[in-house]
């Protein structure tokens, strides 16, 4: 088997950050005190940290280089972008596309977690309260996603591809919340493929009042997510179950998402089947949820065409 010696230029658009991670070896119900949470005043000694590189567009390009995809990324970083930007370099992923906004500092995640998976988190968007405002060239390039970022390009993307002819994913995610109710439909309508998760798709349906059905009407698929339950592929003509990809251990479920879309969207590349896709999408997510970290697996494509016939019995021609 061969690899594919023709990358397609995909569009990525969405949120670039540092995640710090830290992670308590106790528990935060053991220092809460119940009579005192009107004035909370806590400190933990963590047992471990780190700074990784997430963000949603940056977990999506990541992956799709690791396929053999060429990902343009359209977000907003900060001025401390420099460690990131050689990380994507080293990992066959482009920078140029990235706005650096000059006195900002790069979004930054900091989460903290105890023993029980119990989390708290806090997020500053730096640079990612900016939009893009560049122009984003659609010729030449194979098909883009919206990914959750600033909610002003989450909300001028859709519109602007739907101009250009250009075949567009949404996937909301963490933003649903900050979109209105009309944004959330627009983006939604004429979009090729929505990803969300179940918990995603309850909200958007509060919040829209639409469910798989109305959706339907307005895109060419929709793929929910369950976690290591898998996921689940709808179109107008059908709906395909598919179990996740067996993991080896679950180290670190953060960016399996992001994992899953890319692995999906590479199946797009090569006019899978929708079944095929999510399965190559699950593959992609198990070696994300295996190690630390959302940019730190690695795999070949020849290791993804070995893992996929053993997962679900099939040839995979990648």
């Amino acid at each position: 088997m061969a690899e594919e010696n023709i990358k397609r230029k995909i569009i990525v658009s969405g949120s670039v950050a540092f995640d710090r991670i830290m992670d308590y070896g106790g528990l935060f119900a053991e220092h809460i005190v119940p009579d005192k949470i009107h004035s909370i005043n806590l400190s933990f000694l963590v047992d471990k940290l780190s700074v990784e590189f997430g963000g949603t567009a940056g977990n999506i390009a990541y992956n799709l280089a690791l396929l053999r995809e060429s990902p343009e990324i359209i977000a907003t970083a900060g001025t401390d972008f420099g460690p990131y930007r050689s990380h994507l370099l080293l990992s066959g992923v482009d920078p140029t596309s990235i706005k650096v906004v000059e006195g900002e500092l790069t979004a930054s995640a900091v989460v903290f977690t105890d023993k029980g998976d119990n989390q708290i988190s806090a997020f500053h968007p730096g640079a990612g309260k900016f939009p893009y405002d560049t122009p984003v060239e659609t010729d030449g390039r194979a098909l883009a996603i919206i990914s959750p970022g600033n909610t002003k390009d989450m909300t001028t993307l859709p519109s602007y591809f739907r101009r250009k002819g250009m075949r567009y994913c949404y996937d909301p995610g963490q933003q649903i919340s900050a979109l209105t109710a009309g944004q959330l439909m627009d983006g939604i309508t004429g979009a090729h493929t929505l990803f969300a998760s179940d918990y995603e798709l309850g909200l958007i349906a509060q919040k829209t009042g639409w469910a798989d059905g109305p959706i339907l009407e307005r895109v060419t698929n929709l793929v929910i997510t369950y976690g290591a339950k898998g996921s689940r592929v709808l179109t107008k003509d059908g709906e395909w179950k598919i179990e996740a990809t067996p993991v080896k251990n679950e180290e670190d479920p953060t960016g399996a998402g992001d994992a899953y879309r890319a692995g999906f969207i590479k199946g797009m590349m090569l006019a899978l089947p929708l079944e095929s896709c999510a399965k190559l999408g699950s593959v992609v997510a198990a070696y994300a949820v295996e190690t630390y970290g959302t940019q730190t697996h690695r795999f070949t494509i020849q290791e993804v065409a070995e893992r996929y016939k053993k997962s679900y019995g099939e040839k995979l021609e990648i």
